[in-house]
C-alpha cells in the first residue's frame, strides 16, 4: 500500500509525508518517490533536522548573509537554494523549532526564502518530502508543532509499516540482503540455517529493517561456511533462541520461504511469458541469480 501510494505521487509536485518507527525505511521510499518523479534529474538534498541546533537548523535550510552572525564570514546559500529544481528530504521534521517551523510554513505558502541577515526574497521551486518517526498529530496537540504547518506536510500521508507487521517478509528481506553483502564482502554465504530461520520469524525487531541489516552484515562477516548459523548471531539472539520456546514452536521456516520465493518467480515468470531477463527485471535481481533460484526452488 506505501508504494502503490508513493508511486501515484510521484509523478505530480505535491508535499509528502512518511511516517512511521525509526528503521522502516522511509528516506528510502522518499529517495524512491524523487527518482520515479519529473525532477529525477534535479537534486536530491537530506536533512536530519534532529542533528542540528534551532540556529543552525534556520542557517542550514534557509543560508545567510556575510555578517549575519558571528562566524558568517561570507554569504552562503541553503539547502532550499541548493534543492531548486529538485527534492528536498526533511527527516525527522518533527524535531524543528519554532522558527524553523514558521520559516518552513512561508516557504510551502509562498515558494521564496529569506536568507539570515537579508531582507530579499529569494524564489525555490522544491519539492517536500518529510519524514518523522513521531505522532505529529499528538505534537500538534501538545503545542509542539504548528497545526498549519503540519496540515501542509500532512498532503499526501504515507505509512512505513513495522518489520513486525509484515508477516514474512524477514526472511525474503534476510535472503537478498545475504547476497547483498556476500557480494560486497567477497563471502559465499548463502542461507540461513533452519535455527536462524525460526528465530528470525519470532524476534519483534524492534530496530526494524535496519537492525536486520546490521545483525546479518555482522553474520556474514563471521560465518565460517555457506550459511549463517546461530554462533554468528548476536549474543541477545542466541541467548533468546534457547530460553523462549516460541521460536521453536513457529512453523517450518525454509518451507515458507521457499514456497514465497516459489510463487515470486513463476508469477513473474508468467508475466514475463517466459523470458528469464525480463523475469528477472521484474524481480529486481540480474539473470544470474534468477537461474540459481530457480535451480535451488526446482523451477528450472
Amino acid at each position: 500500500r506505501a508504494i502503490d501510494i508513493a508511486r501515484a505521487v510521484a509523478g505530480v509536485s505535491s508535499t509528502v509525508l512518511v511516517t512511521g518507527e525509526s528503521g522502516t525505511g522511509k528516506e528510502l521510499l522518499a529517495r524512491g518517490i524523487h527518482a520515479a518523479s519529473a525532477r529525477a534529474a534535479g537534486p536530491w538534498i537530506a536533512l536530519n533536522c534532529a542533528t542540528l541546533t534551532e540556529s543552525l537548523q534556520i542557517a542550514e535550510l534557509f543560508g545567510h548573509a556575510k555578517g549575519a552572525y558571528t562566524g558568517a564570514a561570507g554569504e552562503r546559500a541553503g539547502l532550499f537554494e541548493a534543492a531548486s529544481g529538485g527534492t528536498l528530504f526533511l527527516d525527522e521534521v518533527g524535531e524543528l523549532s519554532p522558527s524553523a517551523q514558521a520559516a518552513l510554513l512561508r516557504v510551502l505558502q509562498e515558494g521564496v526564502i529569506v536568507r539570515v541577515g537579508e531582507h530579499r526574497e529569494r524564489p525555490v521551486d522544491v519539492r517536500i518530502v518529510a519524514a518523522t518517526h513521531r505522532d505529529l498529530e499528538a505534537r500538534v496537540g501538545a503545542g509542539q508543532f504548528r497545526a498549519d504547518l503540519f496540515y501542509r506536510l500532512n498532503v499526501v500521508s504515507i505509512r512505513m509499516p513495522a518489520l513486525r507487521e509484515r508477516d514474512n517478509d524477514v526472511l525474503l528481506l534476510a535472503q537478498s540482503l545475504l547476497e547483498r553483502y556476500g557480494a560486497r564482502f567477497g563471502r559465499n554465504v548463502q542461507a540461513l540455517s533452519p535455527e536462524v530461520l525460526r528465530l528470525f520469524l519470532a524476534h519483534p525487531w524492534p530496530g526494524n529493517v535496519r537492525e536486520l541489516a546490521n545483525v546479518l552484515e555482522r553474520a556474514v562477516l563471521l560465518a565460517r561456511g555457506t550459511r549463517i548459523e546461530l554462533e554468528d548471531l548476536p549474543d541477545g539472539f542466541a541467548a533468546a533462541v534457547h530460553g523462549d520456546g516460541a521460536a521453536a514452536a513457529l512453523p517450518g521456516a525454509p518451507e515458507v520461504i521457499g514456497q514465497q520465493e516459489r510463487e515470486r518467480i513463476r508469477a513473474a515468470l508468467e508475466r514475463s511469458h517466459g523470458r528469464r531477463d525480463v523475469a528477472a527485471t521484474l524481480l529486481g535481481i540480474s539473470r544470474a541469480t534468477l537461474w540459481r533460484r530457480m535451480k535451488r526452488l526446482g523451477l528450472a
